[in-house]
């Protein structure tokens, strides 16, 4: 017997949405910092902490809905 099974996304999408998960994952290092909490640091306004994280981590949330949506082109 043969078990065909078909997955509901294809193995470009699964690499896609892979590749975003890496992207938050980078975003979310970026905003992170030092585990002090015992003084005020304000490093914890930063630029990288603030903006760039956020932003980096937003973009891997979108590639990841633009990975589950794509059709990749079948061959016929």
């Amino acid at each position: 017997m043969e078990n065909d099974q078909k997955f509901t996304l294809a193995k470009t999408n699964m690499v896609l949405i892979a590749i975003g998960f890496v992207i938050i994952v980078i975003g979310f290092i970026l905003m992170s910092g030092s585990g002090t909490v015992l003084e005020f640091n304000p490093d914890i306004f930063s630029f990288r902490r603030i903006t760039v994280g956020p932003m980096i981590s937003l973009f891997g949330f979108v590639s990841i809905i633009f990975a589950i949506l794509y059709k990749p082109k079948t061959k016929e």
